[in-house]
């Protein structure tokens, strides 16, 4: 009996440390959320926000073993690298859902994952429910109890000028909290490899360790997952992903691990004057095709390479990262129609929306 107290105190310990923790946070939380829905004074806004979200942020380390091909020397290939970075997630249901940025975890084994939660514990048993590429989002699966999940908010309903705080782990200082204001919304075309673009741009400060983190409003909502910024370091311009984006793609992976998404199968480009000097047309503005993936909607429909898209479904089309997220958000096997100008000529085509097929099976021609 005495070894077993010996060697169990400690855990029973730590346990009761955890639950005791716990508490206190659930406390804290309940009374913070209620305080901010109320308060006038954004300073004691600010303070109850913080507390309200704080116990739902974590701390993502992943650890990768990069093998690299090239020779030194004599000596053969070089050895393999152990890789590692922190990031940032939030707790989004307290059945142990944690939503992040997709290149915190790319290119990571579930085995090279782990998270730390406000009060202290290390989780290493995860599960990577389903990666996002395209929007730069991606689930986890951690095997704790006694969560505290974060609430979503409404990013449609956020206007510019609105307060707004980043939660995060920049570079690794736990749970750190920025202010800011949201300063545009529907940016596009600002961060590379992110397929689907529609960022809310905030000045609130948010550096390398941020990504993943959760962007809140006021009432201590998730409006936003903290994605990008410009340059190597915070300059005053970050960029979140619209809750409203966010939380589809999470609810999409949690149940299939993947995203469905229509395709016209086209390389688009934004029109520009020299574009459109080029291809001798009377649009102003929209979006050029570029090249067709043989045997897709586009070239099914008769859409051809220099075409320009002035309008889906009635709606002006502005940039190619528009027309993407149109096509992208609407019903595989619907139709829509699409206004072309080909030179000169005006015509409207229909075309049948299929799912995106897997990237290495896209051929432009």
């Amino acid at each position: 009996m005495l070894l077993l107290a010996f060697f169990a105190g400690p855990r029973i310990v730590q346990q009761y440390q955890y639950r005791a923790t716990l508490g206190r946070e659930l406390a804290e939380v309940e009374v913070a959320r209620q305080a901010a829905a109320s308060l006038k004074d954004t300073t004691e806004a600010f303070r109850f926000v913080a507390q309200s979200v704080g116990p739902s942020v974590v701390h993502i380390d992943t650890e990768q073993i990069v093998r690299r091909g090239s020779r030194i020397a004599d000596w053969g290939f070089s050895p393999p690298r152990k890789l590692s970075a922190t990031g940032s997630g939030v707790i989004v249901d307290a059945a142990g859902y944690v939503l992040t940025n997709y290149h915190v975890v790319a290119g990571v084994e579930s085995s090279g994952l782990s998270v730390r939660l406000s009060d202290g514990r290390v989780v290493s048993e995860i599960t990577i429910v389903g990666n996002d590429e395209a929007t730069d989002l991606a689930v986890l699966k951690i095997n704790a109890a006694n969560l505290i999940a974060a609430p979503w908010g409404d990013s449609d309903q956020l206007k510019v000028g609105d307060w707004v705080l980043a939660v995060g782990n920049p570079f690794g200082l736990d749970r750190t909290v920025t202010a800011g204001i949201v300063s545009a919304k529907g940016r596009r075309g600002v961060v590379d490899g992110s397929l689907f673009q529609d960022f809310l741009q905030t000045d609130a400060a948010v550096n390398p360790g941020n990504s993943g983190g959760p962007l809140v409003n006021l009432k201590g909502e998730v409006v936003g997952i903290n994605t990008a910024i410009v340059g190597q370091s915070f300059q005053g311009v970050s960029f979140a992903i619209p809750s409203q984006m966010a939380r589809d793609v999470y609810e999409k992976l949690r149940k299939s691990g993947s995203v469905a998404r229509a395709w016209l199968g086209a390389s688009l480009q934004d029109l520009t004057p020299e574009l459109a000097a080029q291809l001798n047309t009377t649009a102003v503005q929209g979006v050029v095709i570029t090249g067709i993936v043989q045997g897709a909607p586009a070239h099914k429909a008769g859409i051809q390479p220099g075409d320009v898209v002035v309008a889906i479904e009635g709606e002006e089309v502005r940039n190619a990262s528009e027309l993407a997220i149109s096509v992208a958000g609407s019903k595989i096997g619907s139709t829509v129609s699409l206004k072309l100008k080909r030179g000169e000529k005006e015509m409207t085509v229909s075309v049948k929306l299929e799912p995106r097929p897997p990237e290495n099976q896209l051929r432009p021609r």
